[in-house]
């Protein structure tokens, strides 16, 4: 194969330039000429983004443990070599061997989040791959999907050979094994190992299932293209964490990445319920990792990547049960031999401060916390499950405790949200200054007391309770920001407040396309093609302007897609898919969720959300027979 490595002139003109140059410690060099099957697994954003995502690290770690199959990685050019690539006709080339994308077997790109599908485009264009699957041929290679955004891939759809629907540890190595077998027997041909593929649980090929529209444009059905194949594809659970793959020997990147560090999976999945949260429903059922394999992970890790700060992963790490033993472990290792600790996703409490307070620095640190929202009445909408009472009993804790800096996290635009909701969130932020000013003298003081209230424009997102509920427009969103604002200035401590708000515009198109069908690509397509439009993530990048002229031009309504409420017998784009939740249980959860009424976690009671067809047994919280 040609190797594409870019020339000294190229790399003195982009930005990083150790982006795209490879050979970082740990990557997996094979000789191309020696493996059966050749798979690129891509990051499409930035090297630094994509170098912070576990799932791909772990997925590439499993595909090149395999005899026979060589994975490499991509992750998107940034725009200043976009240019470059284009002008001098330069395919985009893989990380590992410096070789042409367009001349593996597979290109697997991870879709972590929906301000990433005109970078889809990007990679596939750079590639010199055709951008519709129906316009590639026997030598393109297949494009596969996978990740969280495709619980509704249909946007997208048209991109895309076949998509992974689940965790790729169960059997996305048994589907090129198949590609494998058919090549070496001589009877491959592109639509017969995508027919026989689309066999496999989990399996989705966009191309055998064509929707039917109603007049009024929601979705009636699905035309199915073969009878042999499954018409409702389920999602795959990889139930045993301890005999999961796992990368002991992560690659270290040249360039600093977002989550610089070596990076632990204690547990998947979430106990909590929260009805916006799309992880927390469709990453059921809770599965925990064993002590002892974490400790091992620590050790290998640490000795294999040179980091010197370790950090726990998972949907709410305060959940995990052997938590306090494997913390003691972690600081008695750590002390000794001068490593850091990173503890995301923890809950507000005593035990998870007096954790903090014995691996951080109080005086520089601040403590993170997710109301989401001001009200009680809001919070129990959502089920958050935390009462005002915790919230102070916690913030006092982190007072006493040291600290005097607290990051509070909300959502605009909920459900049923009122214009008391909104003021009671700088009005719970006034209350925990003035907090911090009773308990602590002002002799013990560490500073005045900051509170920060950073706030999101809620988006509902496939298989919650809220898939049904609509959005609001810009202006509506902006006039709750504002609202938020002019209460906060309003307050006592107003001197200790700090807001910080999102881009509406960004939210509502995330909206769109998480909730879009298959006729939204149209505008995708064009926004990439004929716009040049990439990073919509980046707010720098991102333009407004673009995707209102795509739309109009499609006939792609904001009022249809984000708008509306969706009644409850509305089949969506996404239906075909079975995750494990049943539809009576996302049906009730929004009943309670607009009665206001709390439905208690995992832990302390079985929901009945229907995973117990994923696959046999029990959930992993609920050892006795489920209701």
């Amino acid at each position: 194969m040609r190797k594409l490595a870019l020339s000294e002139d190229i790399l003195m003109q982009v930005d990083k330039p150790a982006r795209y140059i490879g050979n970082e410690l740990n990557s997996v060099m094979k000789d191309p000429s020696e493996v059966a099957v050749s798979f690129v697994m891509c990051f499409p954003d930035v090297y630094e983004v994509g170098m912070s995502h576990q799932g791909i690290q772990i997925l590439y770690d499993m595909y090149n443990r395999e005899e026979g199959i060589y994975c490499e990685r991509l992750y998107s050019p940034w725009p200043d070599l976009h240019k470059i690539m284009k002008e001098r006709n330069i395919p985009l080339f893989t990380l590992e061997t410096q070789t042409a994308v367009r001349d593996k077997d597979f290109l697997g790109i991870t879709i972590q989040y929906e301000m990433c599908y005109t970078n889809i485009l990007q990679i596939l264009d750079l590639s010199q791959i055709p951008l519709l699957a129906k316009d590639r041929g026997e030598e393109d290679p297949i494009v596969v999907g996978g990740g969280p955004c495709t619980y509704n891939p249909e946007p997208i759809a048209p991109f895309f050979d076949m998509f992974f629907l689940g965790e790729g540890e169960v059997n996305n190595v048994d589907v090129v094994r198949l590609y494998e077998r058919m090549k070496k027997e001589g009877v491959y041909s592109r639509e017969d190992f995508l027919h026989e593929a689309a066999k496999f649980p989990g399996v989705y090929v966009p191309a055998f299932f064509t929707p039917v529209y109603q007049e009024d444009g929601r979705l009636e059905d699905w035309e199915v293209k073969y009878d042999d194949i499954p018409s409702r594809v389920r999602r795959q659970v990889m139930m045993d964490m301890d005999h999961a793959t796992y990368p002991v020997h992560p690659i270290v990147p040249f360039v600093r990445s977002v989550q610089d560090r070596v990076v632990i999976e204690i547990m998947r999945g979430c106990i909590r319920g929260c009805r916006f949260c799309q992880a927390g429903m469709v990453y059921r059922p809770t599965r925990e990792k064993s002590l002892a394999t974490l400790k091992s992970y620590v050790e290998e890790m640490l000795s294999s990547s040179g980091y010197d700060e370790i950090s726990l992963s998972s949907l709410s790490s305060s959940d995990y049960r052997g938590l306090s033993d494997f913390l003691d472990y972690l600081i008695d290792k750590c002390d000794r031999e001068k490593i850091n600790i990173s503890l995301p996703s923890l809950r507000i409490d005593a035990f998870s401060l007096d954790v903090m307070s014995k691996i951080q620095d109080v005086r520089k640190s601040s403590v993170t916390f997710a109301p989401e929202a001001g009200s009680q009445r809001m919070r129990d909408v959502i089920n958050k499950g935390i009462s005002l009472e915790e919230i102070m009993s916690g913030a006092k804790e982190a007072f006493h405790g040291g600290w005097n800096k607290l990051k509070l996290y909300f959502m605009l635009g909920l459900p049923t949200e009122t214009d008391e909701d909104i003021m009671a969130i700088p009005r719970l932020g006034n209350d925990l200054a003035a907090l911090y000013f009773e308990e602590i003298p002002k002799d013990q003081r560490n500073g005045r007391a900051q509170i920060t209230m950073s706030t999101s424009f809620f988006v509902p997102k496939p298989f919650t309770p809220f898939q049904w509920a609509p959005m609001h427009p810009p202006e509506d969103y902006i006039r709750r920001a504002r609202l938020v604002k002019d209460t906060m200035h309003e307050q006592l401590n107003r001197k200790s407040l700090h807001y910080e708000w999102h881009h509406p515009q960004i939210s509502v198109l995330e909206g769109i396309f998480a909730r879009g069908d298959r006729k939204v690509a149209n505008a995708i397509l064009w926004a990439y093609t004929q716009k040049g439009q990439i990073y919509d993530a980046w707010s720098e990048y991102f333009n407004d302007g673009v995707w209102q002229e795509a739309f109009d031009r499609f006939g792609i309504s904001a009022d249809f897609y984000a708008y509306r409420q969706r009644p409850l017998d509305e089949i969506f784009p996404w239906d075909f898919i079975d995750c494990g939740l049943t539809r009576p249980f996302l049906e009730r959860e929004w009943k309670n969720a607009m009665a206001g009424k709390l439905t208690p976690n995992c832990r302390d009671q079985c929901s009945g959300c229907g995973m117990r067809s994923m696959g046999g047994g029990v959930c992993f919280e609920n050892q006795n027979p489920l209701r």
